[in-house]
């Protein structure tokens, strides 16, 4: 019974090492939330709170995001294996995702007032969405030199 536990522990353990990063952007991002929520907006700090969660939510989005889909032509992404290669949906999963989850928070963007508290986060939110589908057709496509994540 006790090695049971020991390598139960050490399973534990090395998966929290293997989600190091995608634990301390969750953390980041949890953070920046609460600190928001007791916050006023109205105030430099409230709206830098604010901003803060749309900036780590597109952080987090990108770190887990990249893990596990393929965009290809893109630096940052992972090798689409070869069987999957003539396939659209896994060719492109990242710009995919992007768009299904971009609608997502366009729908919550329409349904909430943007003036209010958390209306002005989720704009700034959706804003980062399109940013990110934005690089992600950029980079496929154009170049800068001395840059790795170009082609």
């Amino acid at each position: 019974m006790t090695n049971r536990k020991i390598r139960g522990k050490e399973s534990f353990l090395d998966l929290l090492q293997a989600h190091t990063l995608s634990l301390a952007a969750l953390a980041i991002l949890g953070t920046w939330a609460i600190l928001y929520a007791r916050s006023n907006p109205e105030t430099r700090t409230g709206e830098f709170f604010g901003n803060s969660v749309a900036d780590w939510s597109g952080t987090l989005f990108l770190v887990i995001g990249t893990k596990y889909v393929y965009e290809t032509g893109s630096a940052e992404s992972r090798l689409v294996p070869r069987r999957l290669r003539n396939h659209f949906l896994f060719r492109h999963s990242l710009t995919i995702l992007l768009i299904v989850t971009g609608a997502i928070w366009l729908a919550v963007y329409r349904s909430q007032d943007p003036s209010s508290k958390w209306g002005h986060v989720v704009g700034n939110i959706l804003s980062e969405w399109v940013q990110m589908i934005g690089i992600v057709f950029l980079t496929k496509r154009l170049v800068e030199r001395g840059s790795k994540e170009s082609r």
